[in-house]
């Protein structure tokens, strides 16, 4: 029994350990407090923020390939189509975000593969990408 609660003790220490760790990396996010998104490429990751606080992240993405990139820079989310359909790249963009005027878009996809410029998210991810921002939000993307 003692080991049995010691092991569950442990377990909390972990956790709280764990959850420590998360809001200190909340410090790091690199955006402004502007940002609604923020998407940092180096680390594959990005982050749901109100007021320069994190709501959520940071959070895993893959984002586009060499001959694709994910560019750079400060956005506004220009309108969101839940169940999109790329007929340039013939495939599904469910819970699309578009954040750029050339088609670049937060969306469920692969965190295996990389895109054609857009940020793919877990399918809960991109679900709260889509519910929390709306047009006119503003999205910073950095190195």
């Amino acid at each position: 029994m003692y080991r049995r609660i010691t092991a569950v003790l442990a377990g909390v220490a972990a956790a709280a350990a764990t959850i420590g760790f998360a809001g200190s990396a909340a410090a790091s996010v690199p955006c402004g407090a502007q940002a609604k998104a923020c998407v940092k490429l180096s680390s594959n990751t990005a982050w749901l923020m109100d007021g320069g606080k994190v709501v959520r992240g940071g959070v895993p993405v893959t984002v586009g390939k060499s001959a694709y990139p994910t560019p750079a820079g400060t956005f506004h989310v220009q309108y969101k189509d839940i169940d999109h359909y790329s007929k340039e790249f013939n495939g599904p963009m469910p819970y699309s975000v578009f954040f750029t005027t050339t088609g670049v878009a937060f969306h469920q996809g692969s965190l295996k593969v990389q895109s054609h410029g857009c940020v793919h998210l877990s399918h809960a991810d991109a679900v709260a990408f889509y519910d929390t921002l709306h047009p006119g939000d503003v999205v910073q993307v950095v190195k």
